[in-house]
């Protein structure tokens, strides 16, 4: 691939340059370089899609009939690492680069006039109602109920690992309308108010001391059948739709190619155990150059399933390889850099103790850190929040057998 800008290219870049220097406050810049996870800090993400729906920015890979932008995949690529060097908070992925693309292929007209726009001006927020707490790799095994009732499905369960299910004012869920001879049939996808009477919210406390996460109870909750996307019991096939652009709907290569190289700068401030930087030490330049080129290849993958994408079509199997090769490799770099920070990376501390040992907690320094270099004190925070990666959006292991069945016929 010929990474050459041509004219335009480099004119767009400016373009993008300028308008990042022009919106990014401080505050939204800090708020994205120090985020410990996929995820930026709620407020300081919506504020930013504001800014960037202002501009048409807010979901450029949409087709263009729905308010995405008409770029090319270089331009799709030039903004995604010119926002990501200037440090601006990450979207949250659920409404516009998840469930829109459902609404998109199997709702409403009424349902894509409602949400479809909410979604893009943040006035519709979604969280995804997926797992349970027995049923998370084999999704299909889920047993929240809706039955049917007149005009309503009434719903009771819950569902876990909800992430900013505190911030949405929307869920949707796979929820199970009947029992049949597969367990893939009988599930249908529900889009449910968050503030309809019956749903209560527990947040879920990370070691690290956060709260992204929840566990959400459903009892009796009423939802019209008009919010159902797709057909009642054949919401199997909405969700696997939606799931390959949960896997691969994103353009991960360009984060991954920038924490490869602010991983080199950060480890020139280390010193090695022959006496020079840590960048430039054989054995770990050798592991970081080969991170390197793996996001670039891992950058031409993407390429195809963007191209696929921002024409409204199915990506296909190769968002299940984008999910493998995506969320390995970001272990993988989070992994050296923990490597780097060295002792400087202690930073959980044991905060109480239970039966089994001590609960650990990141309590972050009073007066700055003390020892060490901030990148060193949060490289286990990232460390520990990356090892979800190979597990959400359906394990790597699961994706291995799509891509089996997908690709050699097996």
């Amino acid at each position: 691939m010929d990474m050459n800008w041509s004219p335009a290219d480099a004119a767009f870049r400016d373009e993008v340059r300028a308008f990042l220097d022009e919106k990014l406050t401080p505050d939204l810049r800090a708020a994205g370089t120090l985020r410990t996870s996929v995820y930026s800090d709620h407020e300081a993400s919506m504020t930013w899609q504001a800014i960037l729906h202002e501009r048409g920015w807010a979901a450029p890979a949409w087709p263009v009939e729905y308010g995405g932008c008409d770029w090319s995949q270089s331009q799709h690529y030039i903004f995604s690492r010119e926002s990501i060097l200037a440090g601006a908070p990450s979207l949250s992925p659920m409404g516009i680069r998840m469930v829109s693309h459902a609404i998109m292929a199997f709702g409403t007209e009424e349902q894509k006039n409602f949400f479809l726009p909410g979604i893009l001006d943040g006035s519709v927020f979604f969280c995804q109602g997926y797992s349970e707490p027995e049923s998370g790799s084999d999704l299909a095994s889920l047993s929240m109920a809706a039955v049917d009732d007149g005009d309503d499905l009434v719903v009771t369960g819950s569902k876990i690992w909800t992430t900013h299910a505190s911030e949405a004012n929307w869920i949707f869920c796979l929820v199970r309308t009947s029992r049949q001879e597969r367990k893939q049939q009988g599930i249908t996808f529900l889009l449910i108010d968050m503030n309809s009477p019956g749903i209560e919210v527990q947040n879920l406390v990370f070691a690290s001391g956060e709260q992204v996460q929840a566990q959400v109870f459903f009892d009796g909750v009423r939802v019209p059948k008009k919010n159902v996307l797709g057909k009642i019991d054949d919401g199997w096939t909405v969700a696997k739709y939606l799931l390959v652009f949960e896997r691969g709907g994103g353009a991960a290569a360009p984060a991954l190619q920038v924490m490869a190289e602010q991983l080199g700068r950060d480890a020139a401030s280390v010193t090695a155990p022959d006496g020079g930087p840590l960048s430039e030490y054989p054995a770990f330049a050798a592991k970081l150059t080969d991170l390197q080129v793996r996001a670039k290849i891992l950058e031409v993958l993407e390429y195809r399933a963007l191209a696929a994408m921002t024409s409204g079509k199915d990506p296909g199997s190769i968002a299940s390889m984008l999910k493998i090769l995506g969320t390995e490799l970001s272990q993988e770099i989070t992994t050296l850099s923990l490597e780097a920070a060295g002792p400087h990376g202690r930073v959980f501390q044991p905060h109480a103790t239970r039966p089994g040992g001590p609960i650990f907690q990141y309590t972050p320094p009073t007066d700055g850190y003390v020892s060490g270099e901030p990148w060193q004190a949060v490289a286990p925070l990232h460390y520990f929040n990356d090892r979800a990666g190979s597990i959400y959006a359906g394990s790597n292991e699961i994706q291995r057998n799509i891509l089996a069945k997908a690709a050699l016929g097996l």
